[in-house]
C-alpha cells in the first residue's frame, strides 16, 4: 500500500492492483511478486515524498 504502483480496483475478485506489472490480485501485490520471483519488488517506489 505504501508504493506509488499500488492501486485499488473495483473488482471484489481482485480488489488490489499493481500498475507497474499490469495485474490485479486478491491478495498483496508484493506477496505475488515474491512468491513469483523470489526477490522483492524491484518496480517499489514510495508514495511518501510524492507530489503528484
Amino acid at each position: 500500500m505504501k508504493c506509488r504502483h499500488f492501486f485499488v480496483t473495483w473488482d471484489p475478485k481482485s480488489p488490489r492492483g499493481c500498475r507497474a506489472y499490469g495485474f490485479k490480485t486478491k491478495q498483496m501485490p508484493s506477496v505475488i511478486v515474491k512468491r513469483s520471483s523470489g526477490h522483492p519488488c524491484f518496480q517499489f517506489s514510495s508514495k511518501v515524498g510524492d507530489k503528484k
